[in-house]
């Protein structure tokens, strides 16, 4: 066999056994990023289901502080109207 055959045949093997290393690191970096995006996307989804939780007891807090104001509205109302210091130009005739 010719030197040149052996020296091709070797060259050959050698790319193939580069191009099969490279593709194979490729493989893995792809397997990890795409494990890592996994990972993130996990964390986001944890992170908008405590801001949800979250929104919703601001909204449950919001309902009571109205339901109190509304409530101090009513007695400051009933006060007033029962004070007869508090002027009203209803009342007055």
């Amino acid at each position: 066999m010719a030197t040149w055959i052996i020296i091709a045949a070797i060259g050959i093997a050698i790319a193939i056994v580069i191009a099969v290393g490279i593709e194979r690191r490729s493989r893995r970096e792809r397997e990890e990023r795409r494990a890592e995006a996994g990972e993130h996307r996990e964390k986001a989804e944890l992170q908008a289901l405590r801001a949800r939780e979250r929104e919703d007891a601001a909204r449950d807090e919001l309902d009571r502080a109205e339901r109190e104001r509304a409530a101090a509205h009513a007695h400051t109302r009933r006060a007033d109207e029962i004070d007869p210091d508090v002027v009203d130009e209803s009342r007055s005739g």
